[in-house]
C-alpha cells in the first residue's frame, strides 16, 4: 500500500501533513493541534511519530496537546534548535534517518529561514517536507541566517528528482506567484500554473504540495542560474547565487 498523505489546514495560513501506510503515521509540523486531531480522528489513526523542522511558534504551537493525547508519540526535531523550543525525544542532523518502508525519511539540514531549519526526504514515497525553505513559487524569509546559506540549502532540494512532491509549510502561493510574475512574466509555464493555482484556490483547495518539477520551471528562487532571472534583476551573467539573494531582496521589498 502506497503511503498516504494529508495536508492540514491550520491556523491562519499555516500546514501541518499526516503520512500513514502500513508501518505507521507520522505527523510533521504541529502549528495548532486541533485540526490535526480531527483528520486522525475522521481516520482512526494513531501518530507514532511527530516530525518538526524548526522552532517557530507556528510549527510548534500544537506540540504539548498531541504529546497529551498520544503519550507514546516520539517526538523528533532539529539538534541545532534545541534549546529553542519544546523538549524533544530525539534530536536530528543531516543524514540522519528513521521511519520504515515508504515513510522512511532522510535529515536534509536547510539553513536560512532558521539557522537550524530542516526537511524530511521519504524518497521511497516521492516527498520532501520543507516547511518554511521551499515553498510553492518561493521560499521562506532569511531570519536567522544569510542569502549564501538560504541559496546553498534550496540548491540541495533542487537536485533531489524532479517528481518529488514539495510538502511547504504555508499557503502564500497566490502572493508568490504575483512575485515570480515580475521576475518572469512570459515564462508559460508559470502562466500555466497560475492559471491553475487560481483554480485551486477559488475551490477552497490547499496549492500545496507541488511538484519539484514544476518548481525548477516556476520558481524565481530556483531560477537564479536562469540567464532570464539574471536579466531580470540587472545582474547578467552574474554568479547564482548573487542573482538569488537580489531576487529575495526584492521579494522583500514586494
Amino acid at each position: 500500500m502506497a503511503l498516504e498523505l494529508v495536508t492540514v489546514p491550520c491556523l491562519k495560513d499555516n500546514y501541518a501533513y499526516l503520512a500513514h501506510g502500513p508501518e505507521g503515521t507520522c505527523i510533521v509540523d504541529a502549528p495548532e493541534a486541533a485540526p490535526i486531531l480531527q483528520v486522525l480522528e475522521a481516520r482512526d489513526w494513531v501518530p507514532d511519530t511527530l516530525l518538526i523542522t524548526h522552532h517557530h511558534h507556528d510549527h510548534v504551537g500544537g506540540i504539548a496537546e498531541l504529546r497529551a493525547r498520544f503519550p507514546d508519540m516520539t517526538v523528533i526535531g532539529p539538534k541545532a534548535e534545541a534549546d529553542k523550543m519544546p523538549a524533544m525525544d530525539r534530536y536530528v542532523a543531516e543524514g540522519d534517518t528513521g521511519g520504515a518502508g515508504d515513510g522512511l525519511w532522510r535529515v536534509i539540514e536547510v539553513p536560512g529561514h532558521t539557522l537550524g531549519h530542516i526537511a524530511f526526504h521519504m524518497a521511497g514515497a516521492k516527498l520532501v517536507f520543507t516547511a518554511d525553505s521551499l515553498m510553492a513559487f518561493g521560499c521562506g524569509r532569511v531570519f536567522e541566517g544569510t542569502f549564501p546559506q538560504m541559496h546553498a540549502s534550496l540548491s540541495k532540494l533542487a537536485a533531489l528528482p524532479g517528481d518529488t512532491l514539495v510538502c511547504s509549510g504555508h499557503e502564500y502561493t497566490e502572493a508568490n506567484a504575483k512575485f515570480a510574475q515580475t521576475i518572469e512574466p512570459e515564462n508559460p509555464a508559470l502562466i500555466s500554473r497560475i492559471n491553475a493555482v487560481k483554480a485551486a484556490r477559488a475551490a477552497g483547495q490547499p496549492t500545496v504540495p507541488s511538484l519539484l518539477s514544476d518548481e525548477m520551471d516556476t520558481n524565481p528562487f530556483l531560477r537564479a542560474h536562469q540567464p532570464s532571472v539574471a536579466e531580470a534583476v540587472g545582474l547578467p551573467g552574474a554568479p547564482a547565487d548573487e542573482v538569488f539573494a537580489e531576487v529575495r531582496r526584492r521579494k522583500d521589498a514586494f
